[in-house]
């Protein structure tokens, strides 16, 4: 059908997106290739599956075995395979986290979470991984100010840079370039990229916000007064939200300190 054509071109073209850091992976066709390829060169019996999301099945990854289930995805903006261990599939307990650009380290250290491996035991060979008590948000510490706005948008980044959706990733990168943005807190629901004055509760998420269409083009966005309307390009989804926020939301003389999105 026309339209299943055009998403998978869709999918094609957001895997093209990871080309220049990973050529292994856009040689096999998927990350999940890419990772069986590679354990079954190392004599590793591991069980590589797609997360449920239709437009991750080409850049992320699901290892599991009994109630132990893993998650591996890509950084965009550089070479590094990100690793989410968890002991459950509902994240009970402790998590084993961390990023590496070594594909080998990544199976092995999968070889050995779902082989029983306590998360102390990961940490200890493989430097790269470390573990934490896992966050519903990412984001640990209810603090009110600047800090918190700032942790709610580091994490935001993180996020949209390892969790593959198409435009999902531009989309935060253009809101955060802009000031009176950034001195809001960020967050994601049902893929709208929502903004509030509050990083912790009561959080009110009555500003604009925009969502990707998931075509890497298109974008919805909704102003305060529940008007919908699409555009496109990351670009234009951020001046319309821009557009559509109140007066007194301004940048400080200076701006928050920006950090670069490249290593």
């Amino acid at each position: 059908m026309p339209e299943d054509t055009a998403e998978a071109r869709a999918h094609d073209d957001h895997l093209r997106m990871y080309a220049a850091h990973y050529p292994e992976v856009v040689g096999a066709g998927s990350l999940r290739d890419a990772l069986r390829a590679e354990a079954d060169r190392a004599g590793y019996g591991l069980d590589v599956g797609v997360p449920p999301t239709p437009v991750a099945r080409l850049t992320a990854a699901r290892v599991s075995a009994g109630d132990r289930v893993a998650y591996v995805t890509m950084d965009v903006r550089r070479r590094e395979f990100r690793v989410h261990c968890r002991p459950s599939a509902d994240g009970d307990g402790p998590a084993v986290l961390g990023g590496t650009g070594d594909l080998s380290a990544v199976v092995a250290a999968l070889h050995s979470w779902v082989r029983g491996a306590r998360p102390a035991e990961l940490t200890a060979r493989w430097p790269f991984l470390a573990a934490r008590e896992a966050s519903a948000s990412g984001v640990t510490g209810a603090v009110e100010g600047p800090a918190a706005v700032a942790a709610r948008w580091e994490w935001m980044r993180e996020s949209a840079a390892t969790f593959p959706y198409p435009g999902r990733h531009e989309l935060v990168e253009a809101a955060f370039r802009e000031p009176r943005l950034r001195v809001l807190s960020p967050g994601m629901s049902m893929q709208w990229l929502r903004f509030s004055r509050r990083a912790t509760p009561p959080i009110l998420f009555v500003l604009p916000m925009a969502m990707p269409l998931g075509d890497g083009r298109r974008y919805r966005v909704r102003t305060s007064d529940g008007e919908v309307r699409e555009v496109t390009g990351a670009a234009e989804a951020v001046a319309a939200v821009l557009a559509g926020l109140p007066d007194d939301i301004t940048a400080p003389p200076d701006g928050p300190r920006d950090r670069p999105s490249g290593p």
